[in-house]
């Protein structure tokens, strides 16, 4: 289980996803979308009460004990505690994965996989995490060590640096690693997509395609990267699927959160998180030692500490980043409609999508304010119905 959450700007990559099964019902939608909502926040709760009783019971303090048995090194006790903690939570977890992330989606007839490229899949991703997260962790407990009750602002500038880094190596080196990239070779889709980049002063060089087929029935677009890397991505089952009317009032959607300066907007609101999130996680983190029987900050024993302030803090702040969100996606629909002026496809677009990513068309208005970082289906046709009437 990582110590801390560290979470990929929004801004950076804005995804339009749809997912796609034939024949359903609007009970088999919202069952779909209860049951996802039901394993993750059996995940959240069980992980917390899992990392509150490894501090509670003494067992972290043992288990720091026994590791340092083995090297003086703090840095590699420190590496072994993130190993064995991460495999233990992975294997305990492992049956909500599997249920989630594949039971489910082949339940609802969401996915192309077999279960090997399932694993095979999941196995990169686990790469990835490593690759990147030990050396995030490292520098963590370098900071920690160094800076001592201070390490908070480090480290928040440390991140802010990598999540730059990564918004400009995520499309060409990460990427690749999961889909095929190709240039769209359609270009009758790829003229209208570079002519509505003009209107917005963005500089798009090509637009691509990527196998999304491979795993998933699901539709996606994306816009990604920063400065020379930002690309267009347009899974091959969406233009499979869809008309180009369809795909380029998608794509004018996601350009509307470049012209409204959404990628900007959440630099900017993610960054003074960022530094605020850490500023209190480090206060009530250093307050809350001796409660567990710790004394020193940098204790390794400690450290997991971090992670139920950081569930605490993240789950306080969710709605509040939700709002944000669904405000700015109102905006970006604004901007599609009138960018194409195409108002009514843009409407059958995201009820066609809506209806593949088995979305709830009408979620429990708490569920939607709490959860939810686009607004219902219901609501956003209604607004977009309100702006062509007037």
């Amino acid at each position: 289980m990582p110590l801390f959450i560290l979470r990929y700007p929004k801004s950076l990559i804005i995804f339009a996803q749809r997912f796609a099964p034939l024949y359903l019902t609007d009970m088999d939608y919202k069952k779909y979308n209860n049951i996802k909502l039901a394993v993750g926040i059996s995940e959240t709760i069980l992980s917390f009460i899992l990392i509150f009783i490894f501090l509670i019971s003494g067992l972290s303090i043992r288990l720091e004990e026994y590791l340092s048995g083995y090297s003086t090194n703090s840095y590699f006790v420190f590496v072994l505690f993130i190993a064995v903690t991460g495999i233990a939570f992975s294997v305990i977890f492992s049956p909500f994965n599997y249920y989630s992330g594949f039971h489910l989606e082949h339940k609802f007839n969401l996915s192309n996989q077999t279960f090997i490229k399932w694993v095979i899949e999941g196995l990169k991703s686990l790469l990835v995490t490593i690759v990147i997260g030990i050396p995030v962790l490292l520098v963590f407990y370098y900071v920690i060590n160094t800076f001592g009750s201070n390490w908070w602002l480090p480290f928040a500038v440390f991140i802010f640096v990598l999540s730059v880094v990564l918004a400009k190596i995520v499309p060409v080196f990460i990427l690749p690693l999961f889909y095929k990239v190709t240039p769209l070779e359609n270009e009758e889709i790829k003229n209208r997509i570079l002519e509505l980049a003009k209107g917005t002063k963005l500089k798009v060089e090509n637009v691509f395609r990527f196998d999304m087929s491979k795993n998933t029935k699901k539709a996606n677009a994306a816009f990604t990267g920063l400065g020379k890397t930002k690309k267009v991505l347009l899974g091959d089952t969406l233009l499979d699927n869809y008309s180009a009317d369809e795909i380029e009032t998608v794509l004018a959607h996601e350009f509307g959160h470049y012209v409204k300066k959404h990628i900007i907007k959440n630099i900017v609101i993610g960054t003074i998180l960022s530094f605020a999130t850490l500023y209190i996680i480090s206060v009530v983190y250093e307050k809350t030692l001796p409660f567990f029987g710790f004394s020193e900050i940098n204790q390794i024993s400690a450290l997991p500490l971090l992670g139920l302030w950081s569930m605490i803090i993240s789950l306080i702040l969710t709605p509040f980043s939700n709002f944000i969100s669904r405000k700015y996606e109102y905006e970006a629909d604004l901007y599609a409609v009138e960018s194409t002026g195409k108002g009514k496809a843009f409407i059958g677009t995201l009820e066609k999508l809506t209806e593949q990513n088995l979305g709830d068309k009408e979620p429990h208005p708490f569920v939607e304010w709490f959860f939810y970082s686009h607004p219902s289906i219901k609501k956003r046709v209604a607004n977009i119905k309100s702006l062509l009437k007037s």
